[in-house]
């Protein structure tokens, strides 16, 4: 018992330290940038970021994280906050300019740090939204198969790296999403709906394995200590249930209302100004490129 308590608390206080310093480099990053430039990221944003961080230490770092080894459903539930709450409240807080702003000079000179050409390419292609939709799709179905999921159950290590993976993923996952929706005077592309509905397939087939199966898909919640009052296997029928109900409503509420907001979309009267384009360069000189 005291390599996994030793374990949860070595994780503990490193996701916090994590946690907090991220926090304290966007909150410096994020009152820089209010000083000179006030309407450039309202309050909202850094309410959406800091819940976004706390979320993530709740979920994957405090002593509640651990009852996912008793409980399928309590397992699942931790997944679909990270993905599908926690890192669309991180993307809201537009983290990269407040992060960078926020780094003591010693960190960083210029953004972004690589400027070659590969690494142009590179980015352009972890921004793809097939990218994006691919990386969540695939680790939700990957960190589900019996194999992966014992071994994330069976050493503490790799569990944490599950849920970093999640994390990641659903930051992926949402970054076209969340970015078209915070851009203003733009008109929302087709594909977002799309992009929302077919994320949600490999999601229903999941889910209605783990409800349908008829046993227990992982032998670790065989012998576990049964919650609320649930055999193994009705456990195991709860989290393809609870999954299949919140993967419906995060991902085709907002696919309806992009819907209703693209086919409602008018252009303004008038010709909005210029488009001005935030340009970094580096921490002692911030440009502005008017398009």
């Amino acid at each position: 018992m005291s390599g996994p308590h030793a374990h949860v608390q070595v994780w503990s206080f490193l996701l916090a330290a994590l946690v907090a310093g991220g926090e304290l480099v966007y909150l410096r990053g994020w009152l820089c940038l209010r000083s000179a430039f006030p309407n450039l990221l309202p309050k909202w944003r850094l309410t959406a970021f800091t819940t976004g961080l706390i979320l993530v230490w709740t979920v994957a770092g405090s002593p509640l994280a651990a009852l996912d080894h008793l409980s399928l459903t309590i397992h699942m539930m931790k997944h679909l906050l990270l993905m599908t709450l926690a890192a669309p409240l991180v993307l809201a807080g537009a983290p990269a300019f407040p992060l960078v702003c926020g780094l003591p000079k010693i960190f960083i000179q210029s953004y972004p740090p690589l400027t070659s050409l590969p690494a142009r390419w590179l980015e352009s292609g972890i921004r793809h939204p097939a990218f994006c939709w691919f990386a969540g799709t695939v680790t939700v179905v990957v960190w589900h198969i019996p194999t992966l999921f014992q071994m994330a159950l069976q050493s503490n290590w790799v569990h944490s790296f599950e849920d970093i993976s999640f994390l990641v993923a659903g930051v992926l996952f949402w970054s076209p999403v969340v970015r078209r929706l915070t851009s203003e005077m733009k008109p929302l592309p087709w594909y977002l709906p799309l992009y929302l509905f077919l994320a949600t397939l490999p999601c229903d087939i999941l889910s209605a394995f783990l409800a349908f199966y008829g046993r227990a898909a992982y032998p670790s919640y065989q012998a576990a200590v049964g919650m609320f009052f649930l055999s193994p296997l009705q456990d195991q029928e709860c989290a393809g249930a609870l999954m299949w109900v919140w993967v419906t409503f995060a991902y085709l509420i907002p696919a309806v209302v992009i819907t209703v907001q693209i086919l409602g979309f008018k252009r303004p009267a008038t010709e909005p100004g210029p488009d001005v384009k935030w340009i970094p360069v580096s921490r002692q000189s911030i440009r502005f490129e008017v398009r």
